[in-house]
């Protein structure tokens, strides 16, 4: 970051116009970064974003489930930046030039003095073509609905079959990859196949069918500790989910998937949260580019090779970290991190400061399971919660995170409402227009 030049003005006798910052997505790192430098008027702040919203990810498996709405967990961007220097810009960029300085979109094109990469990723399916056409992913708003539309569709169809095998294939729902997505959607699902069946579903009731989550590691929620590899699985067979340890999903076709150990099951319903990759533009060279499409950085969040290029959040690798010698999760609070310690940067340079090397602070992971089960560990995993506690800071944690109030008020009365009755009114099958 020490090609950054001071755009205030030093003299005081003719003001410096301000510099032009390009931000490519809106996601924890995208709005943190641009809410907190656009503090400074230094800098004329630009938000690319193919959608028009801000949405919250870890709770889309939620909306997937119909236990929130999409409103809950979105919010519009030109809402969210009314202030006089930051602008929103909706639109898809294609590609760089780095000589010219000039982002491309679909739609148009917006030159830069600095480009900030907040570009996140996208669902990784490793090159299998049959389960990227037939899975259903769990990234986008667009994902969380499609799921929630194939689900109810599938169910309604399992209500009308005369045939028990074709019942039993519809009602029986694989989920690929036991990270946080993975055990709390599964959890989601074996609840409402305990609870709700019985009131929307009376034709469904002891029919055969299950849930299973697959997962190539030795333990679900693997980044975290014994005591949450434990508690996770004990919860979820509790609740009925069928646990399969050190496989992978290698295929799904024809309603059959095809596990690495050779099992077949058939099953209605592919969920697919296990793994991303960066989203890439064409104009990076493949020499800025690390594990997993991602742009790697110095200790300031600068692309190696490039100048006035930055990149944040699963965008970005960055390996200068002592605590992440490989690079850090590809996790919300990374994300948020980088974010405000890249604007406090710029701000810095503006105000004629020192900058700051990013470091990491792991405030901990955790992960919900059911209706009133969570884990949490603390402080790198020496500290661990589980049960009714660890619920209310999982609670607390994901609805402080919301981005207003309206958010947030929406989403406690939604959660209030579930917990008490068991059930939820979202479910709704709306189709999009031809």
């Amino acid at each position: 970051m020490s090609d950054l030049s001071n755009p205030a003005d030093a003299t005081g006798h003719m003001p410096v116009p301000a510099k032009k910052i390009v931000v490519i997505g809106g996601g924890f790192a995208g709005v943190n970064f641009a809410q907190d430098v656009a503090k400074n008027k230094s800098y004329q702040v630009t938000l690319v974003d193919k959608n028009n919203y801000n949405y919250f990810p870890p709770l889309l498996y939620q909306v997937s489930t119909s236990f929130l709405e999409p409103s809950s967990i979105s919010y519009p961007f030109r809402k969210l930046f009314r202030r006089d220097n930051i602008r929103f810009r909706m639109g898809e960029p294609v590609k760089v030039d780095t000589d010219t300085k000039t982002v491309y979109l679909k739609d148009g094109e917006l030159t830069y003095d600095y480009l900030v990469f907040a570009s996140g990723a996208k669902t990784n399916f490793f090159g299998n073509q049959n389960i990227a056409q037939n899975a259903i992913p769990m990234k986008t708003i667009d994902d969380g609905l499609r799921m929630r539309n194939a689900l109810l569709q599938t169910l309604e169809r399992a209500t009308i079959t005369k045939d028990a095998a074709e019942r039993k294939r519809l009602l029986t729902i694989v989920v690929a990859g036991g990270g946080p997505t993975g055990v709390e959607v599964s959890g989601m699902l074996a609840e409402m196949r305990k609870y709700i069946f019985a009131k929307d579903y009376p034709e469904l009731i002891n029919q055969p069918g299950g849930i299973y989550i697959v997962d190539g590691g030795p333990a679900l929620l693997g980044a975290m500790s014994e005591k949450t590899h434990q508690e996770a699985y004990k919860v979820l067979t509790r609740l009925g989910v069928r646990v399969k340890l050190n496989l992978h999903v290698n295929d799904y076709l024809d309603g059959k998937i095809t596990l690495s150990n050779g099992e077949v099951i058939e099953a209605g319903t592919l969920i697919w949260a296990a793994g991303i990759t960066a989203n890439t533009f064409d104009g990076i060279p493949a020499s800025s580019l690390g594990v997993g499409k991602r742009m790697i950085t110095d200790e300031y969040n600068q692309v190696t090779g490039l100048r006035d290029v930055y990149a944040i959040g699963d965008a970005s690798i960055q390996t200068t970290d002592e605590a992440y010698p490989k690079g850090h999760p590809q996790i919300a609070q990374v994300a948020i991190q980088q974010g405000r310690t890249l604007a406090a940067n710029f701000i810095a340079i503006a105000k004629g400061k020192p900058l700051k090397a990013f470091k990491y602070f792991d405030k901990g992971d955790m992960a919900i399971i059911g209706r009133n089960k969570a884990v949490v560990d603390l402080f790198k995993h020496k500290v661990h919660f589980n049960g009714i506690i660890a619920l209310f800071m999982w609670l607390f944690i994901h609805l402080i995170s919301l981005v207003n109030y309206r958010n947030k008020l929406r989403t406690l009365y939604n959660w209030a409402v579930a917990y008490i009755s068991r059930d939820q009114s979202f479910r709704m099958i709306f189709k999009s227009g031809d």
